[in-house]
């Protein structure tokens, strides 16, 4: 099932406080990205994160989730009408998360 483009203008709504938000659509779900590192997505209407430290503590209560069959778990983010927390929880992942590697042209 895909995400509908509705639910994913709300998550970009909630998360309006933050300023470099970009989404990638990939097969009917979207990669969620906050200044250039893949923070989570949106799969099946649902806000997943990545698992990091700092996401397991703001978070201790979360949920772990398939985004899709074969991938690696990821926390469903809760709290999502609290825009204040979702800053805090995606300005706190964005140290963990490694900056993704350049892929050099060829």
């Amino acid at each position: 099932m895909a995400s509908s483009k509705e639910y994913l203008d709300f998550i970009l709504e909630q998360l309006s406080e933050l300023n470099d938000i970009t989404y990638k659509a990939m097969m009917g779900e979207y990669i969620i990205c906050y200044r250039g590192k893949i923070i989570g997505g949106v799969y099946d209407d649902r806000f997943l994160v990545k698992p990091v430290k700092s996401a397991i503590k703001l978070m201790p209560n979360a949920e772990y989730e398939l985004p899709y069959d074969g991938a690696k778990e990821m926390l469903l983010a809760d709290e999502l009408d609290n825009k204040e927390f979702l800053v805090e929880l995606f300005n706190a992942m964005y140290e963990e998360i490694p900056t993704p590697k350049v892929k050099k042209k060829k």
